[in-house]
């Protein structure tokens, strides 16, 4: 039996990282055992490549301010592990955490010894924990459930939510999803249910895919500029003004302060599910606090203003689309500054397509390191970048304090290229209360 939040943290990373076998044979039999604790969740279920957290933030801060109370699974985290489960912004309590541990290892333990199933992954395991938690400790109004990875054989696909979202598709986790656009779109649209209404922002050749499945399945398809719409209305600093529209329905003069067009796609989607739900399972959330919900959703680590002298911002940006949406973000709100980069990466990310998209945009790229298993070589990162001032150094710590000394108030720092990275350097900051 788990005493403290370290036992528990303790006995999850001795699990594997990855299944040997992919799939949710091993969910459903502990489940099973359990009493199913996910059908009696209410959920709604978040997948994609980029824009999964920002729909979990637009959401829940919608519905928080409707008065709901709102569970949240997300994955990475960034500053402590709690984050992963939380209730209405609140990460879970220590001794919540162990409780929950207590209920689901006993099981582990019995899948292992009396199965040939193997034994549970570390990510399958934390899921499980938060499906008893939710169901069983601290009960919610709407639970939102992002993606670890994939869709179809990922851990949360046990659940059975009353709406689904799938954002962008693109190239990230090729090794386990898939070398194409459409392979790696079919293991998203796996989280489709018979019946159970779809979201997507997607964009072809994934929406076709997406819509195929919908159809194969009976399940009703809203899919952005089919059913319904977003409009750029004005971008100030640093709030972002648009327009709503589904059928005859409009919202407008809406605001999000998160930085970036591409996040009134993230913003689109998440109305795009309040309406279906207002209209389906009368879960209501007036006007005001679709407003006000809109306007205080944040997401730590994506764009993120962390210093103003000089100007830092960090983003985590890990795959090819993530990027792009970085550049050009970097190019409509931010282009009369000198942008400096501080860059590292995991060996297994496409870092080629992702430091030629950013390298030739920018002014200084430093590449480094940190302490991470499958962390990147900063040599290896250099032969790829095209910015003429391309260094290396290792010691990130160094390379951040250089660049701030250096700064002007005309430079822009930037730090981005991988989550656990940037929620590495985002420690720094809380620590010396810089923001």
């Amino acid at each position: 039996m788990f005493m403290t939040r370290d036992d528990v943290l303790e006995a999850l990373h001795q699990l594997k990282p990855h299944g040997i076998k992919p799939g949710t044979e091993r969910m459903t039999w502990i489940l099973n055992q359990l009493g199913n604790p996910e059908r009696r969740i209410k959920a709604i279920h978040i997948g994609g490549t980029n824009g999964k957290g920002s729909v979990v933030n637009f959401l829940s801060s919608m519905y928080r301010e409707a008065g709901y109370d709102v569970g949240a699974f997300i994955s990475p985290y960034i500053t402590t592990f709690n984050e992963r489960i939380s209730i209405n912004g609140v990460n879970i309590t220590d001794q919540d955490l162990v409780a929950a541990a207590n209920e689901v290892f006993p099981y582990v333990q019995n899948l292992i010894s009396t199965t040939d199933l193997g034994e549970p992954t570390e990510f399958e395991v934390i899921t499980l924990i938060s499906l008893v938690y939710f169901s069983r400790i601290r009960r919610c109004d709407l639970v939102l459930y992002e993606v670890g990875l994939g869709g179809r054989l990922d851990s949360t696909n046990v659940i059975h939510p009353i709406a689904t979202v799938i954002t962008n598709v693109g190239q990230d986790h090729m090794a386990y999803l898939g070398n194409t656009l459409e392979s790696i779109a079919r293991e998203k649209a796996g989280i489709i249910k018979s019946g159970v209404a779809v979201i997507t922002t997607a964009d072809d050749p994934a929406l076709n895919i997406i819509t195929e499945t919908a159809k194969e399945y009976h399940a009703p398809l809203y899919a952005l500029n089919q059913r319904f719409s977003v409009t750029p209305e004005d971008e100030n600093e640093p709030e972002v003004d648009f327009t709503f529209s589904y059928g005859r329905k409009v919202m407008d003069h809406l605001s999000i302060n998160m930085i970036g067009t591409h996040q009134l796609k993230n913003a689109a989607a998440a109305l795009m599910v309040v309406d279906y739900l207002e209209t389906f399972y009368a879960i209501l959330c007036d006007r005001e606090h679709v407003y006000a919900g809109l306007r205080k959703a944040s997401w730590p680590g994506r764009m993120e203003i962390v210093s103003r002298q000089p100007l830092t911002i960090l983003d985590g940006a890990h795959n090819p689309e993530g990027m792009q949406a970085l550049v050009t973000t970097l190019q409509t709100k931010y282009p009369d500054y000198n942008v400096r980069v501080l860059y590292t990466s995991l060996s297994d990310k496409p870092n080629d397509d992702m430091i030629k998209s950013l390298s030739g945009q920018v002014q200084t790229m430093i590449l480094t390191t940190f302490d991470f298993p499958r962390a990147s070589q900063p040599e290896q990162l250099k032969n790829l970048s095209v910015c003429p001032d391309s260094r290396v150094q290792a010691d990130w710590e160094s390379a951040l304090n250089q660049l701030i000394n250096e700064a002007d108030e005309q430079d822009l720092i930037l730090i981005c290229g991988s989550l656990y990275f940037v929620a590495e350097v985002r420690k720094r900051f809380v620590k010396t209360a810089n923001f």
